[in-house]
């Protein structure tokens, strides 16, 4: 998903320069819902953060981080890797906690979740900051940049869910850039939220270790992981990552009872080779079952990685037709719209039991989360979608 900006927001942004932060992010989101980017918002307090949940002090004054599978050990005065986390004065701090560089009321098709609430809007949001470095990366002005360099808005938990509220939200998701970054600041909202009837979907890299993640899915709803190839070599070479603790948060995820979403970009040459795909699907029916959604979506040239064409649709197709093949119960086709993979189809008699085109919804014939036509479960949560 790309941020976009808009006459819209910017004419929002420079007629009420003068009232407050508050009223200036309510009259932007009930005004139509615009992504406010960057760099129309006002300075934040990023400065002051707030101390980590996630680390170990060490006698020397350094700290070990141990939110994400890189484990930085950092120095005082030094950084993490995600550049949004530091050492002061042996102490480890968030400095994203409650820096919003950005909000959006979004589908929740969008994000892509295709069996959580379809047809209802989710109010996003952003900080700084990433634990990777996809050299694809869609929102590298947020994701790739150290927050004093991303102009944001402070919002508290509290906030945050009463914007979501507001502006008729059912769920709030994190997104956008990684939000395993900014884990504190999600998990309060999502607490927040879950006392007050709004629910809460990450949108991540699975990029994290087992303790938060533990802790992250007492409060949340659904989990969408990018899972950004099958193979040990791109997530070293073009994702400045690692596969298997994006498979134990996968694994992980299915032993909570999360509800999990799977994206896989499928970039031409790099990881759209036939083996690699049959290797990705048998894996997700053995360890995650066939009622996992799994989304193949199309690649387009972006950031680092401008040299390849877009991902062919044939390419997309035989990647839907081998999920299909390994058993799989949901497989859908992402960024060609109106094509027929967008559409959830019934396990069992095979006809169309939610059909879209793009992020919009056009048809349900789900009663009570079943096939209308065979009675079959559908796997999913769909009360927003239903009645």
């Amino acid at each position: 998903m790309f941020l976009r900006r808009t006459d819209r927001v910017l004419s929002i942004v420079s007629k009420m320069a003068d009232i407050s932060r508050r009223k200036f992010l309510g009259a932007a989101m009930l005004s139509g819902g615009g992504m406010v980017c960057p760099q129309f918002l006002h300075s934040g307090t990023s400065a002051a953060g707030k101390e980590a949940r996630y680390y170990e002090k060490r006698a020397d004054g350094r700290v070990q981080c141990t939110l994400c599978p890189w484990q930085c050990v950092v120095k005082p005065g030094g950084r993490g890797r995600c550049g949004v986390r530091a050492n002061r004065d042996g102490a480890y701090f968030s400095l994203v906690y409650g820096q919003v560089a950005a909000y959006h009321n979004d589908p929740i098709e969008k994000k892509p979740f295709y069996h959580f609430m379809p047809g209802s809007l989710a109010f996003s949001i952003a900080t700084a900051g990433c634990n990777v470095a996809c050299k694809f990366c869609q929102n590298a002005d947020l994701a790739q940049r150290r927050p004093e360099n991303v102009r944001s808005v402070y919002f508290s938990p509290e906030e945050v869910v009463r914007q979501a509220r507001n502006v008729g939200c059912r769920s709030i998701a994190y997104t956008y850039n990684e939000p395993v970054v900014f884990t504190e600041f999600m998990q309060d909202i999502a607490a927040e939220g879950q006392a007050r009837g709004v629910r809460s979907v990450v949108i991540s890299n699975g990029f994290i270790r087992k303790k938060p993640l533990l802790d992250l899915c007492k409060v949340i709803d659904g989990y969408k992981v990018d899972l950004k190839a099958f193979t040990e070599s791109y997530y070293e070479q073009i994702v400045g990552g690692r596969l298997k603790p994006v498979l134990d948060t996968l694994v992980t995820l299915r032993e909570e009872n999360v509800w999990t979403e799977i994206v896989y970009l499928v970039v031409p040459t790099l990881n759209d080779g036939e083996k690699e795909l049959e290797a990705l699907c048998q894996w997700v029916f053995r360890e995650l079952g066939p009622d996992v959604p799994l989304h193949f979506s199309r690649f387009y040239p972006k950031h680092k990685l401008r040299n390849l064409p877009p991902t062919p649709v044939a390419t997309l197709e035989k990647a839907y037709q081998i999920g299909l093949e390994a058993g799989l119960h949901y497989v859908y086709l992402g960024n060609v719209p109106g094509h027929q993979g967008e559409n959830t189809t019934c396990p069992s008699c095979g006809r169309v039991v939610v059909r879209r085109v793009g992020y919009q919804v056009y048809e349900n014939h789900l009663q009570a989360g079943k096939c209308s036509f065979c009675q079959t479960p559908v796997a999913g949560m769909w009360d927003s979608l239903e009645g």
